[in-house]
This record gives structure tokens, sequence and C-alpha cells, in this order.
């Protein structure tokens, strides 16, 4: 694997950017990244650019430096992404993309064809954070970068519960905790922690989630009205889908969100039998075996009745349904 220092020569510009709606690795990511430039490389100008990320990961350092805004004036010598599987996917910061001087793309979706000029993609890496640990100089990571980086791999790994952690994944988790981060805090706040409306949200979904597939799929559904009947944003959605999956006798979760009036963003999830990126990579989405997503149009009955048939082959085909 190259590393980030071979990059770096003849560049005084830097720009970072992840994809729409930043988790957990493409936060971590982006902003590990940020701090290690910053730390590391002072003479550099560094940018980086997400939408504005949730509460819970307030506790990584600098996160009021993230840019909203791309200034489409400003042409970087290197434009780095992290965590997005297609150039659609970085959002404010396409236009600085189109015209940097030379693109890095850094990633661990399996659906990312490659579209830098330079491509870092492992699909075998647990997380994005997992990729880039592997291309920064150890003993050049500070806490503040450490616990950005641990804050991606917890998030992509569903703390260290996902098929896609490794016994690398645990040992570059190890190492990062050696740096003397409080790791217990990164899991409990960007994690675990909920306000109370979301949890109110997460109880409607839950009782109002319907079986289909002879209750091997678990469908949860949150519409705008809900959203703006409590008050709440896209980003503070996460964790719906993990809890759907984890209903006895599920074998896919699917949990969706309106975004416009015919339009859904879908998440999906698998416990082992389906593979969920096959079905979202159908429909112009991406991610992994167990864990993916896209974006479909029509109502939500539509968004069922067109997802449906694929994991139901795929079911059959394992004679999981008869």
């Amino acid at each position: 694997m190259i590393k980030l220092a071979s990059q770096l020569e003849g560049i005084r510009t830097v720009a970072i950017a992840g994809h729409v709606r930043p988790d957990g690795d493409c936060v971590g990511s982006c902003m590990g990244l940020y701090l290690y430039l910053k730390e590391n490389y002072p003479s550099l100008e560094t940018d980086v650019y997400l939408e504005e990320p949730k509460e819970g990961f307030s506790f990584i350092r600098d996160l009021d430096q993230i840019q909203t805004i791309c200034r489409e004036e400003q042409t970087y010598d290197l434009f780095i992404t992290l965590d997005a599987s297609a150039p659609d996917r970085i959002g404010v910061a396409f236009p600085c993309f189109e015209h940097a001087g030379k693109r890095l793309c850094i990633d661990h979706h399996i659906s990312n064809p490659g579209f830098g000029d330079i491509n870092v993609i492992v699909p075998d890496s647990s997380s994005s954070c997992e990729v880039l640990f592997e291309m920064l100089e150890e003993e050049k990571i500070s806490p503040d970068c450490a616990a950005a980086l641990y804050t991606g791999i917890v998030h992509d790994t569903g703390v260290f519960q996902y098929s896609c952690t490794s016994s690398r994944t645990m040992t570059i988790a190890g190492i990062l905790m050696d740096k003397g981060i409080d790791f217990s805090r990164i899991v409990d706040e960007s994690f675990y922690t909920k306000t109370y409306v979301q949890n109110q949200v997460l109880g409607r979904c839950l009782m109002e989630s319907i079986l289909v597939l002879d209750g091997k799929c678990i469908v949860g559904v949150v519409n705008e009205k809900d959203m703006e009947f409590y008050g709440i944003q896209a980003k503070e959605l996460d964790g719906i889908v993990s809890q759907l999956r984890v209903t006895q006798g599920v074998e896919v979760a699917v949990f969706m969100y309106q975004t416009s009036a015919q339009e859904y963003k879908v998440s999906l999830r698998s416990n082992g039998a389906v593979d969920v990126s096959a079905i979202a990579s159908y429909f112009g989405g991406g991610g992994h075996v167990k864990a993916a997503g896209c974006t479909l149009q029509g109502s939500s009955y539509d968004v069922i009745n067109n997802l449906t048939p694929h994991i139901e082959k795929q079911l059959r085909e394992k004679e999981i349904l008869s």
C-alpha cells in the first residue's frame, strides 16, 4: 500500500472531503487526516469539506474547522476523498474535486470503481479509517488523530461485531487505544447516546415496522411529516436500521426515510444470507455485503415493492424461503 507521504511531495494546498450525509467512518477519516496533516505538515494549506456532522462527534478536535460551502475559485494541488464511493457522493466539494491538480481516492467500498488519479481501495478493510491508518506513519499519529480514526472503525464495525472486523482491525484499534484516547467515551457519545427525541423516533419506527417475506425481512419507515413533527434531521436517524436488524428471525432489515415528495433514502442490513450490496448496486447505490444503501423514487410502498423481489430471490436461492 502506498504511503501518504509519497503523495505530498511538491504539494502546497490540500482539500479533504467525504460523502454526503457523513457517518462515523466518513467524519472520522476526514478529521483524522485533517488533524494528521495539520500536526505533521503545518506548511500545507489544508481544508476539510463535509456536511455538518451530528452532535455525537463533538469530542473530535477541530470539528469547527469543517467547511460546508465549497470555494469554487480555489484550485487545490491535491484533493483527497475518503469513504466516498463515487464522485456524485462527494457533495459540497465536488466543484473543487473537478478542478484539482491531483485526486487521491481512499475507500473500502467494494462498489467503488476508482475515480481518482490515484486510488487506494481496500474492500477487505473494515473502514476507510483502517485504510487511512495503513497509509500514515504510526509514530506521527497524535491522540487527537487517533480518536478520530478509532471513531470511524467503531462505527463501521458496529463496535467490532460486524464480519468486516478482522484481527488486523483489532490490532489497529489497540494501537490507537495505546495513544491514550478515551475509547469508552468515543463509543458512548458517538454510537450509543441518543437524545430523547431520537429515542421517540426510534420507538415509533419500531412500533410501526412491518415484517414481510415470511418474517425474514423487516421494514421501517420515517416520513417527512414524522421528521417535521419531531424536529429531527436525517443525520439523527443513525442506529435505527441496526436495531431493526437484530429482530429475531430476520435476515434483512430495510430502513427508509423520505427526502422529498417521491424519494426515499434506503439503508439495508443483512445478517449474512443476503448480499445487500448487490441489491443496492442494482438501484444505483452501493456498500458492503452486509451493509449498503441506495436512493429510490416513488412512495414507500413502491420502494418496498421494488426491493423485496431482489431480497426474496436471494433468500430462495439460499433455500431460506421455500
